[in-house]
């Protein structure tokens, strides 16, 4: 397949938890079960829409399930997924499926089940190892349940885990997140994901550290954190390949990264399906509605005939082109994510037949002078500085 053939990759939003967050703001709800067969029965209908519509077989290298808390549903409901698209796509050798779990609901035949159907890659919710900061996350686990399934995963012959971290919660001391990250590595990863926790309007946890109830989060502590982690994971073995990514080297050759993942950050294509799912497919921007039960009422009866083309489906809410400018921003942005990559200015000419250095030119010399970015023979990427300051690398690309 040439570089000018795109490869898609498919996500899959599974919107149910046990118990919500307080500082989730992900499109998840908890108290559902009882419409999780109705829920699957609507994401095959989706599947078989869009195999009925799209204008080829598309090509798919990635599938990625997340949520929400995927692991809630049962393999044999994956089963049926996965026959509806196997059916509606043309999966690729070397096909990459991701689960997202909480390491609280897993148990050792289920994952065995979960192998034996393809997925072959694991990203955990470990989050943080002391018994405060998982209190204050509101997690449903404790650490003993991340070994725990760390250990059945390995048991049941997934070689390729990841733990996602996070740190600069309130209240939060670097000791702690040094504990966080040294049994992480412990349990040996081939993958390590670490953020900064985002404090979003309207979550829980945004309203207790606007009424006084637990501390802001302190900025200067967290880029320190983030700092010593970098140290810490490199020193381990772990290469930075994306701001808030590490990954160990494979077998032979090459890094254990999320290829999912890179579809985005690469700004190629993908499908969003399912309650809240976004999408980027032949130049649009898709929003599928929001509710689960919403969700399943459009899937109910669907239109015989889609008032708009492909990748329209009767469950996306807002679908739009973005101007080449915009578009050429959110490449920009999501290109500078890839800390060894950056952007390589022949991809933005190919793509939006411009001269980005021209384009650019006072921007870049800007960033270049504050020390932000650094020149590579391919194009740009963020300097050691610039990782920290990343969001005002961002602005300088953004249209006015």
């Amino acid at each position: 397949m040439s570089a000018r053939q795109p490869k898609y990759s498919v996500y899959v939003h599974i919107p149910f938890c046990v118990r919500r967050c307080p500082y989730c703001d992900f499109n998840a709800y908890a108290g559902l079960e009882a419409w999780f067969e109705a829920y699957v029965d609507a994401l095959i209908a989706e599947i078989h829409w869009l195999a009925a519509h799209a204008p080829e077989r598309l090509p798919v290298h990635t599938l990625y399930f997340g949520g929400g808390t995927p692991s809630l549903l049962p393999p044999s409901a994956y089963e049926r997924i996965l026959h509806a698209l196997e059916q509606a796509f043309h999966l690729l050798p070397g096909l990459e499926i991701t689960l997202e779990a909480n390491p609280g609901t897993l148990t050792l035949e289920q994952l065995r089940a979960l192998r034996a159907l393809g997925f072959q890659r694991l990203s955990l919710g470990m989050q943080a190892v002391h018994p405060d900061d998982l209190r204050l996350l509101g997690r449903i686990h404790t650490f003993p349940d991340v070994i725990r399934a760390v250990a059945w995963a390995r048991r049941a012959g997934w070689e390729n885990l990841n733990l996602d971290l996070m740190y600069g919660l309130p209240g939060q001391p670097m000791a702690r997140w040094q504990q966080t990250v040294r049994w992480a590595l412990r349990l040996a990863p081939e993958h390590l994901s670490a953020y900064a926790l985002t404090l979003e309007h309207g979550t829980p946890m945004a309203a207790w550290v606007a009424r006084g109830l637990v501390p802001a989060p302190d900025d200067d502590l967290a880029a320190a954190m983030y700092e010593w982690a970098a140290s810490e994971l490199a020193a381990a073995g772990y290469e930075q390949y994306e701001l808030s990514n590490w990954a160990r080297r494979r077998p032979g050759n090459g890094l254990w990264v999320c290829q999912h993942n890179l579809q985005y950050w690469r700004s190629d294509p993908y499908l969003g399906l399912g309650a809240g799912a976004h999408g980027w497919i032949h130049g649009f921007r898709t929003v599928n509605v929001r509710s689960p039960q919403a969700y399943i009422a459009r899937w109910r009866n669907p239109p015989a005939h889609p008032p708009r083309p492909f990748p329209w489906t009767p469950a996306i809410v807002h679908m739009r082109r973005p101007t080449p400018r915009e578009a050429l921003a959110e490449y920009m942005m999501m290109a500078l994510r890839l800390t060894q990559e950056g952007v390589a200015w022949e991809e933005v000419r190919r793509r939006f037949a411009i001269d980005p250095e021209r384009a650019f030119a006072t921007s870049l010399q800007r960033l270049t002078d504050w020390g932000l970015i650094e020149r590579t023979p391919r194009g740009i990427r963020l300097s050691s500085r610039g990782r920290l300051l990343a969001n005002w690398v961002f602005r300088e690309f953004l249209p006015e």
